[in-house]
């Protein structure tokens, strides 16, 4: 027997759910493929976004600020933060939710330069980007590493990029090259050498390490005549890895930014690079995962986004509510 089509009145009288018995009539009246049905999706969730370009809160001692703004601009002081770490539009993202942007190549490389030299003014402390590029044709554009030249030339003293490791996409990689498990992270500086930085939250302890002789030789052959004796805790290393991904990156409506990263990713920043009463700035700062680990661990944080819908949506995570909930009238939790 053949299966009846879901109608607007099956969803409604059924299901309960008049939003979704209207997206799928939509569906239906336009004979929508499934990727149509979730662009329309998305862009009738923007569309309910409740807005607003300014948004504060505390918690404790603590402040946390999301506001409208351009990082190419950055309406603070010199040295005013101690950390800046953020995620870019990527390279050639046609769409990131109500602002186009379409820069690729060359064009991309100087807008990220322009912006992150800005990032570099206001922070006293270290400016990581996790950043992309793009495979296409069999050609990756190697973008990220095109700005780490570019930065050199005008002066910021580069890290060697920190490696953002996450299980890529089943199938990707195409036909001749392998899956992509890795993302980098620009890292730099403008006077050098940091002026904080701390491993004991991240690192691991060493326990049970003995005095030892070095094993090291000089250029004749000889053995080195030094005694290693191991540190407290061992440094965590360049690359930090875990899960992504529904479920995993840490609140549940963080998907409602076009490319969010997960809470664990932020934290490892906010911990290693931030004193504890420190200020953190992402000024790029989508659903709020940055000033939301800030905050988590003791210290203030800043996020600026262009889009109003953005600024909503971090201050809602702020307040320690879902979207549903603050729709429906939910009171702040924290």
């Amino acid at each position: 027997m053949r299966r009846p089509i879901l109608s607007y009145g099956h969803h409604r009288t059924v299901a309960g759910r008049d939003d979704k018995a209207e997206l799928l009539a939509w569906a239906v009246e336009n004979n929508a493929t499934v990727r149509e049905l979730r662009a329309e999706k998305k862009r009738r969730q923007v569309q309910e976004q409740i807005e607003c370009e300014f948004a504060e809160g505390r918690k404790g001692e603590l402040r946390w600020q999301f506001t409208q703004g351009d990082c190419l601009d950055l309406n603070y002081e010199d040295d005013v933060f101690d950390l800046v770490f953020c995620s870019p539009p990527y390279e050639s993202q046609r769409s990131y939710g109500e602002v186009g942007f379409n820069l690729e190549g060359d064009d991309w490389v100087q807008w990220a330069a322009d912006c992150f030299m800005e990032c570099l003014r206001v922070s006293k402390g270290l400016v990581a980007w996790v950043c992309e590029g793009r495979q296409e044709n069999y050609a990756y554009s190697y973008t990220p590493f095109l700005l780490g030249a570019e930065l050199q030339k005008r002066g910021a003293k580069l890290r060697k990029p920190i490696v953002y490791q996450r299980q890529g996409i089943p199938g990707s990689g195409g036909p001749d090259w392998l899956r992509n498990d890795w993302e980098p992270i620009i890292c730099a500086t403008k006077n050098g050498k940091l002026p904080w930085f701390d491993i004991t939250e991240t690192g691991s302890r060493i326990t049970g390490g003995k005095p030892r002789a070095a094993t090291n030789r000089h250029k004749d052959g000889s053995r080195k005549e030094l005694i290693y004796i191991d540190p407290e805790f061992a440094n965590p290393g360049n690359i930090v890895c875990g899960k992504v991904g529904a479920g995993q990156m840490g609140w549940k409506d963080s998907m409602q930014n076009e490319a969010p990263f997960p809470e664990w990713l932020a934290e490892f920043f906010v911990k290693t690079f931030c004193p504890p009463g420190g200020c953190v700035l992402d000024p790029f700062s989508g659903s709020g995962t940055t000033v939301a680990m800030a905050i988590k661990n003791g210290r203030s944080g800043v996020g600026i986004d262009k889009r109003e819908s953005q600024i909503w949506l971090a201050e809602t995570r702020l307040m320690g509510l879902t979207v549903a909930e603050r729709k429906n009238g939910q009171g702040v939790l924290i």
